[in-house]
């Protein structure tokens, strides 16, 4: 009787440890990434882009749908401080006019002067779609005009529909992650953990998924969404169909895994002290799945950013009037009109610039996760 209540007291001990295991991993992980100069770089961008994201509203100068029919294709304004008048303490730009419609050429006229003004108030807007405001961080007096990254065809402000494009193309692979991530942990958990003719049949099935090539099915899944719909209910199909084709290949990561932790001590003591299935996996197995998870998180978001920037540069994905900047590039598809206006490529920075991050961040976080890449502080 002493040793079977020895032994129940023994096996009250795995969680506790299990959970100040997984501490340390991630006290030990954040110490060994703070030295990858490169990942933190990356991660300051992608806050910088999240904040410019979150904020857009308040940032961007011009709305999203507004347009300045008189300035179509307008190149870049940078504000100064120097002209032919002489220095000014505060920034400025001048005034333009469409000289050339044609070859799209303005004259500048170094007699008007516009100052650059920080919190200004311009077009009525809510902030988190909730308060509403008149208040931008920066803008210039009328009949002044400050295009920082030029216009389109129809004279809106690049640089304000990119900020307000980035919502959509920065959202959607964390949406498609929350989505895909927990499928995938289900489906490779249970597919692990019960192994034999069960993960037989669930790995035949997400092979299946997996050999269709990515590219083609998003077309294909893409094609047949209606075309009446709203942009709001389009950008959450489109971040479903991401997340079908992404669940596949995350469960046979997470399969792998489950396959050697369900051979360790802690979980066949949880399994001899009656605990079922499902709390076994739930509690012992896939916390321990939590440093793959997140490695691929940071990884697979680039790849959704891409798709989804893909499928609107096609016009398969977000249209207008809602901005990604995926469908903000589909104007620079034009060679002529990209050869006399090459402001257009600026969404497709924006798209490396996160892409890049995203992965400078996640080789960082992979190598701060796996202990063979550690090195002694």
């Amino acid at each position: 009787m002493e040793q079977r209540g020895a032994g129940r007291v023994g096996q009250a001990q795995p969680a506790p440890v299990v959970v100040g295991q997984v501490r340390r991993q991630v006290q030990l992980a954040w110490r060994q990434l703070r030295k990858h100069r490169m990942a933190l770089l990356g991660g300051g961008v992608l806050i910088v882009l999240y904040t410019l994201a979150i904020f857009a509203e308040f940032l961007a100068p011009y709305s999203l749908d507004y347009a300045d029919r008189e300035r179509f294709f307008h190149p870049p304004i940078i504000p100064t401080f120097r002209d032919a008048q002489g220095f000014s303490p505060r920034p400025f730009v001048h005034g333009t006019t469409l000289a050339d419609p044609g070859l799209r050429r303005f004259d500048v006229d170094p007699t008007q002067r516009y100052h650059v003004r920080i919190f200004v108030r311009g077009e009525p807007y809510r902030l988190f779609g909730i308060f509403p405001s008149t208040l931008h961080f920066f803008g210039v007096d009328e009949p002044g005009r400050i295009f920082l990254m030029g216009t389109d065809q129809s004279g809106r402000d690049q640089f304000s529909r990119i900020l307000y494009g980035s919502r959509i193309s920065l959202t959607i692979g964390i949406m498609a992650a929350a989505v895909t991530i927990p499928i995938g942990l289900v489906y490779g958990g249970l597919a692990g953990y019960y192994g034999g003719r069960v993960d037989n049949v669930m790995m035949r099935l997400s092979e299946i998924i997996i050999a269709f090539p990515e590219f083609y099915l998003l077309l294909t899944l893409s094609a047949v969404l209606p075309s009446a719909v709203g942009c709001t209910t389009r950008f959450y199909m489109i971040t479903l169909i991401l997340s079908f084709i992404g669940w596949a290949g995350f469960s046979r990561l997470i399969r792998g895994l489950v396959l050697s932790l369900k051979e360790r001590e802690y979980v066949l003591a949880a399994k001899a002290a009656g605990m079922d299935d499902f709390r076994v996996i739930v509690r012992h197995i896939l916390p321990q799945t939590s440093s793959l998870v997140i490695v691929v998180v940071t990884l697979g978001i680039p790849g959704a950013i891409l798709g989804e920037s893909a499928l609107s540069f096609f016009g398969f994905g977000v249209r207008e009037p809602c901005a990604s900047w995926g469908n903000l590039l589909t104007t620079a598809s034009n060679l002529p009109t990209l050869i006399l206006s090459p402001w257009l490529l600026f969404p497709g920075l924006f798209i490396i610039a996160a892409v890049v991050a995203f992965n400078l961040f996640g080789d960082g976080l992979r190598d701060a996760m796996d202990p063979r890449h550690r090195t002694a502080s």
